[in-house]
């Protein structure tokens, strides 16, 4: 029986998905098991596949996490979409592909941030949920300030978004997909109109509920993982939101992104299924 290791970070139910996919690979003959991504005594070349899902907590060791991620022979998502997908300067990218994306200011480490007119959010490029991201109203500048001056102290580049009205009325729509096939897909609802206090498990939870996806979205979001030659991933998630009568895309999840497998009884026997495909 092939032995497959599902990458996470120090914790107690940590993932809710964990379960769910562990059976399903039992399922399908996969022997799998969590192992812990900065874990020195896991022994990573005994496993036949590395399979990252909640690397939650390297957002603040990026560097020595690309440096876990490059060690690994088989590994998935693979390293360089890794590397890509784990800083939100990709987001550049995607609009030189012709991709619409939330309009985007950067502010890396040393350089004076530009703030939107209206709302408008901070949050760090490497980061993980919400955590970290603030809202801020256009008379707030000075708390705003003080937000990105916290970021870059502690090494760490900013982006500066508008906030997107929608998010209050239709939330962002959270497409997964696997093996390049759309697969299921959520609604998020608005996280920044709380403290990051109160940005529990539970709220996060509550905000997320089974969406049925509008075939534009879908049709979007393959459009954006067929641009960047991406629609043979294991899994990805691509989150948009409504923005001047079209989508545009939040974020492009290709890490370690929640897949809300238990909303959906068919989604984690498709993800096995995928990953025991990759060991035939």
């Amino acid at each position: 029986m092939s032995r497959v290791a599902i990458a996470t970070c120090l914790g107690t139910d940590v993932d809710r998905d964990s379960p769910v996919l562990l059976r399903a690979l039992a399922d399908v003959g996969v022997k799998a098991e969590l192992a812990v991504w900065d874990d020195p005594s896991v022994a990573w070349g005994s496993f036949e596949m590395v399979v990252i899902r909640s690397t939650w907590d390297y957002a603040a060791r990026r560097n020595e996490f690309l440096a876990w991620a490059r060690s690994i022979k088989h590994l998935f998502n693979p390293y360089g979409v890794v590397e890509y997908s784990s800083d939100k300067h990709y987001l550049v990218d995607l609009e030189a592909h012709g991709l619409a994306i939330i309009p985007s200011h950067f502010c890396d480490v040393g350089k004076k941030p530009r703030f939107f007119h209206g709302d408008f959010v901070v949050k760090p490029c490497v980061g993980a949920g919400s955590m970290d991201a603030e809202r801020f109203h256009e008379h707030e500048h000075d708390q705003a300030l003080a937000h990105v001056a916290s970021l870059h102290a502690s090494g760490r580049d900013v982006v500066i978004q508008p906030y997107v009205e929608s998010i209050d009325s239709l939330g962002e729509r959270a497409l997964i997909f696997i093996d390049g096939a759309f697969s299921h897909a959520m609604t998020k609802g608005a996280m920044l109109n709380v403290t990051q206090l109160d940005r529990n498990l539970l709220f996060r939870l509550d905000q997320m509920s089974l969406a049925l996806a509008e075939p534009d979205a879908i049709a979007y979001g393959e459009s954006v993982l067929a641009a960047k030659a991406f629609s043979h991933l294991l899994y990805a998630r691509v989150d948009l939101v409504r923005l001047d009568e079209r989508w545009a895309i939040m974020e492009l999840e290709l890490v370690e992104p929640s897949l809300f497998l238990t909303f959906d009884d068919g989604a984690a026997p498709r993800l096995a299924g995928a990953i025991a495909r990759r060991l035939a």
